[in-house]
């Protein structure tokens, strides 16, 4: 089906008047099974909405104004921040991110603010130093109830940011926390009265992080269900981009060749695509129009896979997607395919090559040294921190710890590493 034949069904709304007519003419575009700022479940905090933005705008001119989405800049996935100017960070792949899923949203008819702002959200509970620095973090909290990025980011944004001055976090809307709770898809088994999700095997682990446990008790997120369409939307841009800018940075680093790539198949075809049109061209342009070509053969195969799913499940509403009991935005099967090859091949000759598990083991060594210090000598953490931390070796301090360390930006973990472990570095004298 071309995707110019897709007419998603249509929200019509009467002319409204007063403040509301800039959020109703913002949501005249949005297909009947769309998230809608009009229709939202509200902020746990009751607040006066805003006379020249959608709630979800709001959300996302909050998300991209907080401390904690200005240190992404500085925090690296798979190279540390100092290996290069040009590899990706979290801010540069959430801002990639966030372009593709505004783009599939618009096709789908689904709404671009939620879905961007769920896109600049999702990794802001990042530890420095990519993965390998969030498992020495959940290992060292092992004993204290663990540790998830996923979590984290819920945290940061409903008690963290402290900006407001009538209430901590920052006060986003249901559909909002919903997608970045559920970026995965559920948090727990259904209900027992769901018998489709049973058959259909919806198993999630029951013990869940501290964070949402917390939260979930004040501000029910439906975990047992999949999220909206705008949040799984943000989920597999997540995947494409991440996928892809991985290539890139693979190949810019020399840590595999284009030959190499021939081993995912539709991959090393597009290559081959490429360098058969446009005969002598340069590695440096290669790379680039390849990866452009990859991207939205991936984009395009989401979009009518996606559309094929919503006709085929007859969704009508957004709850028609959290209920539906399996993903509704999806990949094609072949699609499937090719993205877990993609992985696999990223995994032995990126994420395992030896120079990568250096910088890992490196990172590693940092963020357990830093925990095990601060953890026994709670003494010697940042004023704010001092002051919120207990005993040494505590449940209260590990938890302090924890936000203080995976808050940081790689430099800062690096400079702080260093001032206390190196016996000639300079101390902060004054703060």
């Amino acid at each position: 089906m071309p995707i110019a034949l897709f007419a998603p069904k249509r929200y019509w709304f009467c002319p409204m008047t007063s403040l509301m007519d800039k959020n109703n003419e913002l949501s005249k575009g949005l297909a009947s099974y769309a998230c809608n700022p009009m229709e939202s479940r509200g902020r746990l905090y009751r607040e006066e909405e805003s006379n020249t933005r959608t709630a979800f705008q709001r959300d996302r001119d909050r998300i991209i104004h907080s401390t904690a989405f200005r240190r992404l800049e500085y925090k690296t996935q798979v190279f540390v921040n100092h290996e290069g100017d040009h590899y990706r960070t979290r801010l540069t792949h959430s801002l990639e991110v966030s372009q593709l899923a505004r783009s599939v949203c618009r096709t789908l008819g689904m709404h671009e603010d939620l879905a961007e702002t769920l896109a600049l959200a999702h990794d802001l509970g990042h530890t420095p130093f990519g993965h390998s620095g969030e498992d020495a973090l959940a290992e060292c909290m092992e004993p204290f109830g663990g540790f998830d990025h996923n979590a984290h980011t819920l945290r940061i944004i409903t008690s963290l940011e402290q900006r407001y001055a009538e209430f901590d976090g920052l006060n986003l809307t249901w559909e909002t926390l919903e997608g970045i709770a559920k970026h995965n898809g559920p948090l727990i088994k259904p209900t027992p009265s769901s018998i489709i999700s049973k058959m259909l095997n919806r198993v999630q682990p029951q013990s869940l992080p501290r964070a949402i446990t917390e939260y979930n008790a004040k501000h029910d997120l439906l975990i047992d269900t999949f999220p909206g369409g705008e949040a799984q939307v943000a989920s597999l841009c997540d995947d494409i981009a991440y996928n892809n800018h991985d290539i890139d940075d693979g190949l810019r680093a020399g840590l595999f060749t284009i030959d190499q790539l021939d081993e995912v198949e539709m991959v090393g075809k597009i290559f081959r695509e490429v360098r058969s049109r446009y005969p002598g061209i340069d590695d440096h342009r290669l790379i680039h129009e390849a990866i452009r070509r990859l991207i939205n053969r991936m984009v395009t195969d989401l979009i009518m896979q996606t559309m094929q799913n919503i006709n085929n499940d007859h969704i009508e509403r957004p709850d028609d997607i959290r209920k539906l009991g399996k993903p509704l935005v999806a990949f094609s099967s072949t699609m499937v395919d090719t993205n877990a090859k993609l992985k696999h091949f990223l995994m032995e000759n990126m994420y395992r090559h030896y120079k990568v598990n250096r910088m890992a083991s490196k990172a590693k060594r940092v963020v357990r040294e830093l925990f095990t210090f601060f953890l026994n000598e709670p003494q010697c953490l940042l004023t704010h921190w001092r002051k919120l931390a207990t005993s040494p070796k505590g449940n209260v301090t590990a938890m302090v710890v924890a936000d203080f360390i995976a808050g940081m930006t790689d430099r800062f973990a690096l400079d702080e590493h260093r001032r206390i472990f190196d016996v000639q570095a300079r101390s902060w004298l004054g703060k």
